[in-house]
């Protein structure tokens, strides 16, 4: 007699025809296999806490993203997710947020496995710039940039109103002094920080200085009209920041020269203090010289006012008995200018 087949191979028939026959409806209503559309899926594991260092922040920065296509894997990770928060300071986002920023990049959320540990943290990274370092920069800039010597210089004090967070990167800086500066002694500057190239911030940082001169002091009392000598002066190493901006730094400046009023000892001698002497006073006759093109002109004339060397005054001809103006050379001699 003929043996019977197995039931159990009638079974494996109906198992073979029942993946088959997934396989074809996957096929045709999907246009893929099985096997492909499990590949097409991706594991986004978002972290709690992140650190980002740019301004804006990429899913594939606060979270581990894995899968097969490496496509999709790779447009997962450039999601722009929003805006990163200020250097130093953290941004949450949640759940919620994450799935309709990948909505809105065309990801199909059934291709995703998403783990999200509750409220994500997101902080931006940072470098801060003291006021002690920035104090630094201004004082090194001051040093270097001082026409005097060096150890005449000393900074009293130097006023920075606050100090800077700024975004981790390249950091430079550059310091600009004013055009124009009213004081040698109180020096504004205005100091810019870039980072990678681009400007971020700038602070205003005031400079205060001790600056040592040495200054012409009388030595005693000295009246109207007295001329000085050597002996009558000396220098004195002063501040400039308590001087007048018209003192007088040399001795050369002052000796020969006469006071214009009474001084005490231990004055500082400014400019509008001294003038010279006159060589020259109401009713003097002198010599006038008046030269052009090699031509040379002399006569006579008498001084009509007082004159010191170099001013201009009235003299007048006693040839031609007119008036003209003349600068004075000696105490015998005056020259026209043409």
């Amino acid at each position: 007699m003929p043996m019977k087949k197995p039931k159990f191979e009638v079974r494996n028939q109906g198992t073979v025809f029942f993946v088959f026959f997934c396989f074809a409806i996957s096929y045709f209503l999907w246009g893929v296999p099985v096997h492909s559309a499990l590949a097409n899926t991706a594991t986004i594991r978002i972290f709690k806490n992140t650190t980002v260092e740019t301004e804006q922040i990429l899913l594939g920065k606060i979270a581990e993203i894995t899968g097969e296509d490496r496509n999709l894997v790779r447009k997962i990770h450039a999601i722009v997710i929003g805006k990163a928060p200020l250097p130093g300071k953290s941004r949450r986002i949640d759940e919620d947020y994450i799935k309709l920023r990948l909505k809105q990049n065309d990801i199909n959320l059934s291709q995703i496995k998403l783990h999200i540990p509750g409220k994500i943290e997101v902080f931006r990274a940072s470098i801060e710039i003291t006021k002690e370092e920035i104090e630094k920069i201004a004082s090194d800039f001051i040093i270097q940039r001082i026409p005097f010597k060096k150890n005449r210089v000393k900074i009293k004090k130097i006023q920075v109103s606050h100090g800077l967070i700024l975004p981790k990167g390249n950091i430079t800086y550059r310091v600009v002094p004013p055009k124009s500066i009213e004081s040698f002694c109180t020096i504004p500057l205005s100091i810019f920080f870039d980072v990678n190239g681009k400007f971020q911030k700038k602070v205003w940082a005031t400079v205060n200085i001790e600056m040592l001169i040495e200054v012409v002091v009388t030595k005693r009392p000295m009246g109207r009209y007295r001329l000085i000598t050597e002996d009558d002066i000396h220098l004195q190493t002063m501040d400039l920041a308590n001087l007048p901006s018209n003192v007088i730094t040399d001795l050369e400046e002052v000796i020969g020269k006469r006071m214009k009023r009474t001084v005490n000892s231990k004055t500082v001698l400014r400019t509008d203090l001294i003038e010279f002497p006159p060589l020259v006073r109401r009713g003097d006759v002198v010599l006038i010289i008046a030269e052009s093109d090699g031509l040379r002109i002399t006569t006579r004339g008498k001084v009509k006012k007082r004159g010191c060397r170099g001013e201009r005054i009235k003299v007048v001809n006693l040839d031609s008995n007119k008036m003209i103006y003349a600068r004075v050379l000696d105490s015998n001699t005056v020259k026209v200018d043409f």
